[in-house]
């Protein structure tokens, strides 16, 4: 079997399981494969709409608010996964995320109707707040 076989098949393979990036699937690859074959595979792989960065990044933002993640967090996850930004951003222009209400959700979730005794719990929430990736704004209408 000629190597630009194996690399589409092991391409598929990993699509097979779930999405993954064009920068995932070349590093994957990249482990086994030569560079050159891999880009001309994936290229092929886009055009045939088997691999699409706009479909994992969707994939991707649907599991991370079901793990009540933030927008930051989401963002700089991407970028590791080498995704444009500009996709994310478009996809929370056709399907908005109510950033509040998940947060909210991820309050009552975690501390319950508990109220905040003092500043030191205020900036223990505030950190596990900001860890998950929700800015400052979002954090004060829900703590306050």
């Amino acid at each position: 079997m000629s190597e630009a076989k194996e690399i589409r098949r092991a391409a598929i393979n990993l699509l097979a399981r779930r999405e993954h990036s064009q920068h995932e699937l070349r590093e994957k690859l990249a482990r086994r494969f030569s560079p050159d074959l891999i880009a001309e595979q994936i290229s092929l792989l886009v055009e045939e709409n088997l691999q699409s960065d706009s479909r994992f990044v969707e994939s991707f933002v649907r599991s991370r608010l079901a793990k009540f993640q933030g927008p930051s967090r989401i963002r700089n996850e991407l970028k590791l996964k080498g995704v444009d930004e500009h996709l994310f951003e478009q996809l929370l222009v056709e399907q908005p995320v109510d950033w509040l209400a998940l947060l909210d959700e991820l309050s009552h979730r975690k501390y319950g109707d508990q109220p905040i005794e003092n500043m030191a719990e205020k900036a223990k929430r505030i950190r596990f707040f900001q860890y998950r990736g929700f800015g400052f704004d979002l954090i004060n209408e829900v703590l306050d």
